[in-house]
């Protein structure tokens, strides 16, 4: 089995087509996406079209959930996607599990469900992301996004795993993403994080042409340098 992990597109295409090219040389079995399809960037009703269209496996992120709570912000981002997407990613599950190596890891975006992960956090707290908040039997391992970074960091009884961003990495602006190879039952997993570089200036450019997307400049300026801007 393949598998790739991804999340937090936040409308930037172009990383997301740089991604996309990967996964045609990978041919991964199954893709899952866990959260953040729109927000920050220009392109959010093309980024959610193409989770829809790539992925067959689905969570939502916080950006996914919050548009409608944030109304006079966020009219941007909500006339661009428009209300049948916005029903869809309202639809997706905070959580979810998935098999493989005979291991069960636990998949959150992170918030609106928990916190942020990083790699540095306290093993405490990165061994209460394998605890699901349905009361199901705690998982061998986490599966997150949301903190943009990612890392594979391995704690005592398992692995606490963040894919990184696609569209919106900070750090080191390329487009990241986790594929997992192994069996379903037990047996080797070979966890791997991608760095795919993208054409950040172009990325940075399309959002020129949308003059009216909200803190536009600290958009491009994550884009170009991988620094965060309020």
């Amino acid at each position: 089995m393949k598998i790739m992990v991804l999340a937090d597109l936040h409308g930037n295409m172009v990383a997301t087509e740089a991604m996309e090219r990967e996964m045609e040389q990978i041919k991964p079995d199954e893709v899952w996406f866990l959260g953040d399809a729109v927000g920050k960037g220009p392109e959010s009703d093309k980024t959610v079209d193409w989770v829809r269209k790539h992925c067959n496996h689905w969570i939502a992120g916080n950006w996914d959930r919050i548009l409608s709570e944030k109304p006079d912000y966020n009219a941007f981002y909500i006339k661009q996607i428009g209300q049948e997407r916005l029903n869809w990613l309202d639809s997706l599950p905070l959580e979810d599990e998935l098999k493989i190596g005979g291991m069960r890891f636990r998949l959150v975006h992170g918030r609106p469900l928990d916190d942020l992960y990083f790699a540095g956090e306290p093993e405490e707290k990165l061994r209460a992301g394998f605890c699901f908040s349905d009361g199901r039997p705690d998982a061998n391992g986490l599966i997150c996004a949301d903190a943009h970074r990612p890392f594979i960091r391995m704690i005592t009884d398992g692995y606490a795993i963040n894919t990184g961003s696609v569209g919106n990495n900070l750090g080191v602006p390329r487009a990241h993403a986790l594929l997992l190879e192994g069996e379903r039952d037990d047996g080797p997993v070979r966890m791997t994080i991608l760095s795919v570089p993208y054409d950040n200036r172009k990325a940075a450019e399309i959002a020129d042409l949308y003059p009216e997307l909200p803190n536009k400049e600290g958009y491009q300026n994550e884009v170009l340098k991988g620094v965060y801007s309020r």
